[in-house]
């Protein structure tokens, strides 16, 4: 599908990526702030600063679990703080989240998976809307679904064949190599990934997951 060396290069340049913004807002009022200047200057300085501060630890906490090896940990997840986190992540961009979670066992991989859907669904709202999480245990297994409505929401032709595993004919690149490690998680847990849109709503499901992820 892809060579491991190119994901791995991939996905770093990826969470490079979902970082320069918030990390430049940081560096950007340290500049400000060291400059002469006056008294509301300096306020919207330190604005900044906490601004670009608060989304950079958001977005790494995040992708630390998203991407990182805290989503391979053995044994059940806390689901208040991985919503926490997730919430806390998706305020760092347009779209607002709403959760409907309704197991008792989440596991890390599950909520990996959970979030990787979610970034696909911040990625389908670039005018911003609501994302809507749903997670069952099915009997075919726990399915997580994502409802995302919002001005222009669309599925992305890259997102769409990602999940697919179809290779861009422009190559993989970090800007669409998400959806395809969306895959690889998915197809790990033994499920399937899936996703359409009709009348500014985009649908992302993650279906027939193991139940003990």
């Amino acid at each position: 599908m892809i060579d491991p060396a190119r994901l791995s290069a991939y996905i770093a340049s990826r969470i490079c990526h979902d970082l320069v913004s918030p990390v430049s807002s940081v560096t950007n009022a340290l500049d400000l702030m060291n400059d002469p200047g006056d008294v509301e200057m300096k306020a919207q300085a330190e604005a900044l600063l906490h601004d670009g501060a608060e989304k950079a630890g958001a977005r790494i906490q995040f992708l630390r679990y998203a991407f990182g090896s805290i989503g391979l940990n053995a044994g059940a997840a806390d689901i208040h703080e991985a919503r926490k986190i997730t919430e806390n992540f998706v305020a760092s961009h347009r779209p607002s989240i709403e959760f409907d979670i309704q197991t008792d066992h989440l596991s890390f991989s599950h909520v990996r998976m959970m979030m990787n859907l979610v970034m696909m669904g911040i990625d389908c709202l670039p005018r911003g809307g609501v994302i809507h999480v749903r997670i069952r245990n099915e009997p075919v297994g726990l399915t997580i679904a994502l409802t995302c409505k919002g001005n222009r929401a669309r599925l992305r032709p890259d997102i769409g064949n990602g999940i697919k595993g179809i290779e861009p004919e422009d190559g993989w690149r970090p800007e669409n190599i998400q959806p395809l490690f969306a895959k690889i998680i998915c197809d790990g847990l033994g499920g399937e990934l899936t996703a359409n849109e009709n009348d500014e709503t985009v649908i992302i499901m993650a279906a027939g997951i193991r139940a003990e992820g």
